[in-house]
This record gives C-alpha cells, structure tokens and sequence, in this order.
C-alpha cells in the first residue's frame, strides 16, 4: 500500500473519530442537555471504547487491510445513520428514562464506533515494514491526531455553522466510506454496491426523514399547534422542546409565562420608553408587535433570529439581536436595562450550568439601573420541592433577597415558575421570629 495513502486512512479515522465524538456530545443536547455529568460520561466511554480499540488491534496478525476495510465501513453505517438526528430522537423517544437511552445510545452507537476506528493505527502499523517500531507509530499516530484536530475545528466551527449538523455526520460517514473503498483488496461492483448504500442510507436518514432546521447549537421545527382561542396556532420548538407559542389571532395568543411577563412589563410596571434585556431569544414573542418599549436580545445561536421571522413570526422581530453568551454579554457590556429577562434553556427543563450559579446572578445585576427588575423564567417541580428548585431559588435570592415566586401550572409535574427580584443594595441576613426573642415589632417600624 503506498505510504502517502495508509497515512490518508489514518487521518480519515482520526478526523471520523473524534468527529463521531463531537457530533455524539452535540445530538444529546436536546434530550439530556450540555451539563458536566452528561459531557464528561460521554467523554470518558468514548475514551475508554477507544483503548479497547487499540488493544484489539494489536492482536490483529493477518488480513490488515480486510479488517480495517471491514470496520470503516460498519463505523459509516453506524455514524451516518445511528449518529442522524432521526435516530437519536427516536432511541430517547422509546426508552425511559432518559437515562436508559443515553445509556444505548452510547454504547449501542458511540462505542462502537471508537472501538472500530481506534484498531485503525495499531493494525496499519504493521504495513509499514522498513520503519522502526517509535517512528512508524509516532508518524501514524501524528497524521490520526492532526486528523482529529481539523476534524474537531472544521466540523464544529464550519461545517455545522454553515450546513447544520446533518451535513457533519454525512461528512463523516462519506469519509469513512471513501477509506473502505481505498482499502478494499477488490474495488469492484460489490465494494461500489456496498458503498452507494451505505451512502444512500446516510442520505435518507439525515436529508429526508428529519424535518428540523438545525444550527451548531440546536435545531428547530414550526409545528401546528391547537390551544384555546388559537386561529392557526404555531409552536417554535428548540430541540424538541415548545420555546415559543404564536397565531394569527388579534391579538396574537402567546405562551402563557410571555403572556404574564408582557403584563408584569405593561400593566403592572407601566413601562413606557424603556430598555429591556432578553437573555435567550426563543421565538422573540416578547417584543412582538409591542411598540412601547425598547428591546435587546442575547442568544448564542446567531442563526435563531433569521429561522423565527422566517418560519414562525412570518416577520420582522422587534428589538435588536446580539450574539453571544449570556453570562458573557452581562460581564462585558456596558448597558443598562431597566428590567433583564433570563430565559435560557438547552432542553426542555435544561438550563446550562454556568447560567445558574451565584456568579451569574451577580453579573446580572451590573447590566440592571439601579432599581431594575431580574425577571427569570424558570422550569421546576410545581411545589418548589426538589432538590433543584430549592437550590437554584435560594442561589437567586443570595444575590437579590426575597423575591416574587409565581407558578403558572400548579397542577403540572413541571411548571414555569416566574421569579421577580427587584435590583438595590445587598440585603442583610434574615433572622427568625421565636417566643423567646421575637423582634417581628421592632422590625416592622424600622421598615416602614
């Protein structure tokens, strides 16, 4: 085998492997969120899949270029159709909990993969018979790493920016395609048969089965909706889950937390002339058709605005749109706002983990006036019961004090709970009313 085209295959396999690996971190988001305890699972059985890989091939004796050829191309059936968007959604669709499908789906696809590409540089190896041991591994294993190194990039940073995230799990089964062709002993009408298919499987699972429209960061679907009063109702959904409610009604009928918030902004604030700062743009049903105030958006996705006005307002949003982190646009900007909403959700009841911390509050509170609301949109258990709720309740009010709790869905298991905290100096610890020492009179004259 010429040594420019086994260094080509080795680089195939790194650029494939690690790009079965981001593609896997990224096709989880919707159903189990970005969190540590899901990333770095995922990270270590991939790892662990890998060198069981190596191991396996430097067993390998015979045959070289049939077993390589051979795992190329199982690893292209699995990653263009078990990595598919349609796949995963259907894998977390029939197994609960969650956790059980995480837990197929990445030892049943993930795994799989690792193993068979990892026994690529150990089994290649052996062909190159006029190198030492160190400089043939240490050339393989460079052209694998340099591989998984522009895999990562290009895949992550180009290719699901511009094409979505179909087009990098196609892109990847395709290149593992091609390198089972190259290292097929007999390149005849069986290998291209089997190639095509392969090929034409990863097609359909990943161009025609799934609808969504998908970015680097999520991936979106307008669908039809029914709700009372509702006059060709839509729901804009974020990875699976309702981000936004609109119809042609007039007025238009919104999802109800929009609806309650948009009322706390008019009605109960009379707002009129102001800046307001949307963390998480959703469907950008807060400023829509609401001439009164001034808004700006901050989403991470700078793909979201055009996918809303095009596919689910069907015009214009209102208010300016800015790219970037949350946590990063609160730490660097100079505005002031008089009212911050944060509605910032991965998943359905998923918020990303550095969005939730006490650090976040506080840089919340520099971007507000001085006497400005935080208004948060958040998903718990409708009796604020959980571990969770309780937690990340009392992290908000460690920052702002007491503030307003108010749960929309008191009979649902998961409810939208509006918390309302107004800006001011850091309140002093609260203390308790007891029969021995109850100060509850003296404290209500030194508030008034």
């Amino acid at each position: 085998m010429p040594r420019f085209l086994l260094f080509a295959i080795v680089f195939i396999e790194g650029f494939c492997s690690l790009g079965a690996e981001v593609i896997a971190l990224r096709q989880i988001v919707p159903h189990m969120g970005s969190s540590i305890v899901v990333t770095a699972p995922t990270i270590g059985f991939f790892l662990l899949a890998l060198a069981l890989g190596y191991h396996a091939g430097a067993k390998v004796d015979s045959g070289y270029l049939a077993v390589v050829a051979r795992n190329f191309l199982i690893a292209a059936a699995l990653t263009g159709v078990g990595l598919s968007g349609v796949a995963v959604d259907r894998i977390f669709a029939l197994l609960n909990p969650s956790g059980l499908a995480y837990l197929f789906f990445v030892a049943g696809v993930v795994c799989p993969i690792a193993w068979l590409l990892g026994q690529t540089v150990p089994i290649l190896t052996n062909l190159l018979h006029h190198e030492r041991v160190g400089e043939a591994s240490g050339q393989a294993l460079y052209w694998s790493t340099l591989g998984s190194f522009l895999g990562s990039l290009a895949l992550s940073l180009l290719v699901m920016q511009w094409l979505g995230v179909s087009a990098a799990v196609a892109l990847c089964a395709l290149l593992l395609v091609a390198g089972y062709v190259l290292l097929s002993p007999r390149r005849g009408w069986a290998t291209a048969t089997t190639g095509l298919a392969v090929g034409a499987l990863t097609f359909v699972a990943n161009a025609w089965l799934r609808p969504e429209i998908e970015t680097a960061y999520a991936s979106y679907l307008v669908a039809p909706v029914k709700y009372d009063g509702a006059i060709n109702g839509r729901a804009f959904k974020n990875n699976s889950s309702v981000a936004s409610l609109i119809d042609d009604a007039e007025p238009p009928h919104y999802a109800r937390y929009i609806r309650h918030i948009r009322s706390l902004l008019l009605d109960d604030l009379a707002f009129r002339d102001r800046q307001i700062l949307v963390l998480g743009a959703g469907g950008f049903t807060l400023s829509h058709r609401e001439p009164s105030n001034h808004y700006t958006y901050v989403d991470i996705d700078p793909a979201v605005r055009g996918i809303a006005e095009k596919h689910f307002l069907r015009e214009a949003a209102r208010g300016d749109f800015i790219a970037d982190d949350a946590r990063r646009f609160v730490i660097r900007t100079e505005q002031r706002f008089a009212a911050a909403i944060v509605d910032v959700y991965g998943s359905h009841s998923s918020i990303p983990g550095h969005l939730v911390t006490r650090e976040f509050w506080q840089a919340t509170r520099r971007v507000l006036e001085p006497d400005g609301l935080l208004i948060a949109n958040l998903i718990l258990d409708s009796a604020l019961a959980t571990p969770y709720s309780r937690n990340l309740l009392a992290t908000i009010e460690s920052v702002y004090g007491r503030c307003a709790v108010e749960v929309l869905q008191k009979k649902q298991v998961l409810a939208n709970a509006v918390v309302t905290c107004r800006n001011g100096p850091t309140p002093e610890p609260a203390s308790l009313f007891v029969d021995e020492r109850n100060s509850a009179d003296f404290d209500l004259a030194r508030s008034r």
